[in-house]
């Protein structure tokens, strides 16, 4: 059974940074797409960014040119780098492996537990 395990959360002020892990048993997330999703209370989860196994990336709108999906096969680790943080950021972040075609990401069964991040002043 697939294990994910998401890190790096906490609390930012607005306008502050983040790194988020996504890290596996074994090497299965050199050989999978990845997404990182977040839900914030009474919300659906939604897709944040997804990275393909070749590298091929896609962002949520209201992300772009803030957040970095990245991945690193050396330490079989998924990042999401989120910068110029909001307010409105503010959820539990979880990582998924799919599959990611054509610009699209479909998530697989496998979820991390999550990891909260808050941003407040």
């Amino acid at each position: 059974q697939v294990q994910l395990v998401e890190s790096g959360g906490g609390l930012v002020q607005p306008g502050g940074s983040l790194r988020l892990s996504c890290a596996a048993s074994g090497t299965i997330l050199n050989y999978s797409a990845v997404g990182w999703y977040r839900q914030a209370p009474g919300k659906q989860r939604d897709l944040v960014a997804a990275i393909s196994r070749g590298g091929n990336t896609n962002y949520a709108e209201s992300v772009k040119g803030r957040f970095t999906i990245a991945r690193d096969n050396a330490d079989n680790t998924v990042y999401l780098q989120m910068s110029r943080l909001k307010p409105e950021d503010a959820a539990v972040y979880y990582c998924n492996t799919g599959v990611y075609d054509s610009g699209n990401y479909y998530p697989g069964a496998y979820w991390g537990q999550g990891t909260q991040v808050t941003v407040s002043s």
